[in-house]
Parts: structure tokens; sequence; C-alpha cells
């Protein structure tokens, strides 16, 4: 009797340490959110479309996109920091949302303090572009053209604090020209009221605009990069325009509500890696105009630290302002 009760006491305490040693639920189990803070048919939408097909890939998990847009990024930032802490929901951040607007107005979010940054996914730079109906053919002379027509021209962007929206201030203050700024909910959203002749200027994500530049819609003058971009090798950079301090390159990246575990940001970031690395990615991201790339968590976050500085002191220098 004593020995029955003697195994029975064992395989108890075995049954213990077995449930004990489980393994913990691998992440993830269910479908993961990927929050985008512009409309749907953009550079950021379809970026996300491409990656969050190649993560579901990785995970074996649907990667659901759901569009946020407005408030130059704000509105997509803010829905993102609200969201549990879990790992199921990722927001795609870039350069206005994340560094600029925040310099810019009041935002409802702090992007140090309330996300955790994952990796950089892409960079690429803007094409400044005119509706043809305007008699300028290279951005010197759209600075001649502005200067004898002052207030007359429009330029729209996908919002304060974007990349579009930044290079027009710099282009202002640069040029000494007066140009108005005209803020949409989406890059692609000015550029289609660009090509309808409700603004003169864009600068330009290269998707949106490329289509309209290949059938004459619009015309491109200049590009924001260090170099000439492979999309439209012809046309110089705003440097070689005469204009060096106009040098703006976009960039997006996957952040994380804050607090979420680092075991989920390290497995992120791996899932991340490995999707950014396939070449299929990489093509698809470049007919995007845009570099596929990746770093890690703490290189992004010093990254971001580095913009929010350079933006800052050109915001100040430049006096630029939301309209």
């Amino acid at each position: 009797m004593g020995k029955t009760r003697w195994l029975l006491f064992l395989c108890g305490v075995l049954a213990a340490c077995a449930a004990g040693a489980a393994p913990a639920e691998t992440f993830p189990s269910r479908p993961v959110k990927m929050i985008v803070t512009y409309p749907p048919g953009g550079s950021s939408d379809l970026m996300a479309r491409i990656l969050g097909q190649k993560l579901s890939e990785v995970w074996g998990q649907p990667v659901v996109i759901e569009s946020k847009p407005g408030a130059g990024g704000s509105i997509g930032m803010d829905f993102a920091r609200q969201q549990p802490a879990d790992g199921y929901s990722m927001v795609m951040g870039n350069l206005g949302p994340v560094t600029v607007n925040p310099l810019l107005t009041k935002v409802p979010f702090d992007s140090e303090r309330d996300f955790v940054p994952v990796s950089l996914i892409a960079t690429g730079p803007n094409i400044l572009v005119v509706n043809p109906a305007l008699p300028v053919k290279t951005l010197g002379e759209l600075i001649a053209y502005a200067k004898a027509h002052p207030g007359e021209l429009n330029f729209g962007s996908g919002g304060a604090g974007s990349v579009a929206h930044l290079s027009g201030e710099m282009l202002k203050n640069l040029a000494h020209v007066d140009i108005t700024h005209v803020p949409y909910k989406g890059g692609i959203l000015s550029v289609q009221d660009l090509v309808a002749g409700h603004v003169q200027l864009v600068f330009s994500d290269a998707l949106p605009a490329m289509q309209f530049i290949r059938n004459g819609r619009l015309r491109a003058i200049a590009v924001t990069g260090s170099e000439r971009s492979p999309f439209v090798p012809d046309v110089p950079t705003c440097a070689e325009s005469g204009l060096p301090g106009l040098v703006a390159v976009n960039w997006w990246g996957i952040l994380l509500p804050a607090h979420t575990p680092p075991a989920i940001v390290a497995q992120y970031h791996e899932a991340l890696v490995k999707a950014l690395q396939s070449a299929d990615v990489k093509q698809r991201f470049g007919e995007l105009g845009v570099d596929a790339v990746s770093s890690t968590p703490q290189e992004f976050g010093a990254f971001m630290k580095r913009e929010q500085a350079k933006y800052a002191r050109l915001i100040q220098e430049a006096g630029i302002k939301v309209d």
C-alpha cells in the first residue's frame, strides 16, 4: 500500500513538472494587424500589403492591413499607440507622422514614449512634379516663375509633417518664394489634384507620380535625394539644379506599442529581416520607387533620434510652420 501511494505521489510530481515545462503559446497564434497611417492606394499602403503578405508566409498567420489616415498620419499613430501591447498590432510609421509632425503641431502621442522601434523597412527620395500647364521645365524656372507670381502657386502634400510638406517648405525658405501649402490625407490624393490642376506642384513619392510622368500628364523637374533616381535618371537632383540644401529622403519603419515584451520584439525583428531580404520583396519595393532595408531595433531608435534632431534644427532655422 505504501509503495502504491509512493508511485501515485511520484506520478503527480512528474505531471506537475511536465505542466510547468509546457512551452508557451507560439507567437503569433492568430491574425496580426498592420496599421497604415495613409489612405489605400498610396506608397505606404502598397508597401504594407507587400510586406504583410511576406510576413504571413513567415509566420503562417494572416496579416490584416488597417488604414487610419488623416492629420498627416497622426490619427493612425494615435490609434496604434492605444492597441494592446501583445504583438498583434503594429504600425508602419514614416518620417512625417513619427518625426516631423510632432515638431510642427501638437499631437496626442510621443513617438519615443509610446512606441517600440523594430526595424526600418524602406527609404526613398521624392520627385518634384508639376502640372504641364505650368510653363516651367526646371527647378530654376519654377523658382523664377514663383518669384514673378508671388502667392499664386499651391503645393500639395500628404499632410503636415510629411516629407512632401517639408520639402515644399524648404523650397520656400531656401529659394525665398511665396507658395501655399495644401495638405491632403495622403500623397496619392495630392497627386490626383495636381493632375486635375487644383495645385501646381507636389514633391511626390515615385509610385503615385510615375504613371502620370510616363503619360505626360505630369512633368518631373527634380528629385530630393542626394543622387539621381533610377526611376527618372534624366531628372537632376535639387542640388544639381542649384538648390543644394534641398535634400529630403523619406523612410518607413515598423513600430509596436510601448511595453510590448522584448521576446515578441525580437521575433518581429527576425521575421522582418527575413521578409525584407526576400528577392521578391526587394523587387516589388523597387517598383514602388523605394529600397528595402532593415536595421536592429537599437539602430532604428537611434536613427529616429538623429532624424528628429536634424529636422528640429531645420524647422527652427528655416522658420517652417504649419499653415
